[in-house]
Order: C-alpha cells, then sequence, then structure tokens
C-alpha cells in the first residue's frame, strides 16, 4: 500500500508540474519621453510551459478574442468601437522563449507587416547576496545592463521556474520584479494560476522574418515616412515572409481608409499627423539601443 502511495504521488506531481502556469505581470510605462508625467499601466501575461514560455499583453488577448469571436460569428453588427478603444495596448509585441534551444523570438508590428527577428544579446546577470520578500516570496537581488538601460531585478527560488516577464530570463528562478534605474518602465508579478494551453495569438498581415538590426532600421524609417508602411506595407523591405502576422508602433485604429470621400491627399495628411503624433507618445521605448 506504501509503495501504491509513493506512485500515486509521482504521477499527481507529474500531472501538476505538465500543466501551463500564467503570471500575471503589473507593466507600468512611461513612453512618452517628454512628458514623464504621462504613465500607463497595464497587465501582461506569461505563460509558461514544459517547453516554452510566451509573454504578451491581456487587453491584445482580449480584443483578439473579440475579433476571433465576431469573425466566427459571420461579422454581425462589427465591432464595438468603444470596447475596442478600452482595450488598446502599449505592449503591442509578443515575446516567446523556446526553453530547448534557449532562444529568444521577438515579434512586433511595423505599419501593415508584423517583424520576427531572434534575439542576439545574451543577458549577463550580476547576482547579489541582498535578499527582501515581495509579497509572499522571499526574492533575491540582481542587476544586469540591457538596451540601453540598467536593470534591478528580484527573483525567487520559492516557484519551479526560471524565466520572467519580456526578454528577462537567465536567472536561478522566477523574476517577480524587474525594473530600470531611471523608473520608466516597470513589471511586477500580481498573481499565478493554471490554464489549459497556451494561446495561439492572432497573426494578421504578413509576418516577415529579419535580424534584430535590419528590424531598428524599419522602426527609423517608419518614424521618418509612416505612411508608406501602411500604403505599400514593409516600407519597401524585401525579406523572408511567413504565412500570418501578429504585435512597437501600430497604425492608430479607427482609420482604416478614405471614409469619409473627400482629396485623397489630405486623408493622406491627416493620416501622418495621427500616426507622427501616436510616435511622439511613444517616444521612450523599452529599449534605447
Amino acid at each position: 500500500m506504501k509503495k501504491i502511495g509513493i506512485i500515486a504521488l509521482a504521477l499527481f506531481m507529474q500531472h501538476i508540474s505538465a500543466q501551463n502556469n500564467r503570471f500575471v505581470y503589473q507593466v507600468t510605462m512611461k513612453p512618452d519621453a517628454e512628458n514623464k508625467s504621462d504613465i500607463k499601466t497595464e497587465n501582461a501575461y506569461l505563460d509558461i510551459s514544459a517547453e516554452k514560455s510566451l509573454f504578451y499583453s491581456e487587453n491584445r488577448y482580449k480584443r483578439d478574442s473579440i475579433i476571433q469571436a465576431t469573425v466566427s460569428s459571420g461579422g454581425g453588427r462589427g465591432f464595438n468601437r468603444d470596447q475596442m478603444e478600452s482595450l488598446r495596448s502599449n505592449i503591442n509585441y509578443s515575446i516567446e522563449k523556446d526553453k530547448k534551444n534557449q532562444q529568444i523570438t521577438f515579434k512586433d508590428r511595423i505599419g501593415r507587416d508584423v517583424y520576427v527577428y531572434e534575439e542576439d544579446r545574451p543577458l549577463s546577470w550580476e547576482i547579489s547576496s541582498e535578499t527582501t520578500k515581495i509579497g509572499e516570496y522571499k526574492v533575491q537581488k540582481a542587476e544586469t545592463d540591457f538596451g540601453g538601460r540598467k536593470w534591478t531585478a528580484w527573483f525567487t527560488t520559492d516557484l519551479p521556474y526560471q524565466d520572467g516577464p519580456y526578454k528577462f530570463s537567465g536567472l536561478p528562478g522566477l523574476i517577480v520584479k524587474v525594473e530600470d534605474d531611471k523608473g520608466d518602465y516597470s513589471f511586477d508579478l500580481m498573481k499565478n494560476y493554471k490554464i489549459g494551453e497556451i494561446p495561439a495569438l492572432n497573426q494578421f498581415g504578413n509576418t516577415i522574418k529579419v535580424k534584430r538590426s535590419d528590424f531598428v532600421k524599419q522602426q527609423e524609417k517608419f518614424k521618418k515616412d509612416p505612411v508608406s508602411f501602411m500604403t505599400q506595407g514593409g516600407g519597401g523591405f524585401a525579406q523572408t515572409r511567413i504565412a500570418g502576422g501578429g504585435g512597437g508602433i501600430t497604425p492608430p485604429r479607427g482609420g482604416g481608409g478614405n471614409r469619409g470621400g473627400g482629396n485623397s491627399g489630405d486623408f493622406r495628411k491627416r493620416m501622418e499627423e495621427r500616426v507622427k503624433e501616436e510616435i511622439k507618445k511613444n517616444s521612450n521605448p523599452i529599449e534605447l539601443q
């Protein structure tokens, strides 16, 4: 009987470890370099399975779910504009970490296309002996320089994961909190729970696989001439296209065509002004270099 009990316990623990876990982080951002008092806060998910993890916006997940339900029902009366507006997100990217290959894949939309690159800068952490407690977790301090910012993280070994929000990983535990020294960005673990399958995020438009350096160049081109990315797609960039698309800087919502008739030149000018205003409001990115 004792042996049967041990086997049953082992099977139960195997079942628990095989389940997927969702960690909900509160992300606090100051995306406007000229207006640091404009603080944005929203939740993001870090979904972890045995093979990978996926970091993405809660609002994006909810927005995608609404779109999918509307499309599945044949369109109905279309989208509720107020509802969709309330689900706007400053986290339009998604980040997947492949545990087996130790590879981080970043996806972000520029104009009409989604760009995908594999992160080529390994994180180098300096782990301190300093410890404290955040919520119910005993945590330890670690620091790193990444993307032009100095980051301080607090990780815990109370949970059986070695991961964290955004691109942060590589510590001997789960990151409970991480923030930059300027106070522009912070990620704080709020709660966690079991989930079924990690969702497949909706992909719209073309997906283009590039090197990280080429993605940065495309971002700069978009800032100078955003309309060309929405009218031509890709800003004239020729690279490997992958079926699908998904989640930086996006065109403003609600302006998908010259619906009011009128002069196309005036419409282009209005669109350009709106997109440039969006870019200005996102002039303090999480990665400065």
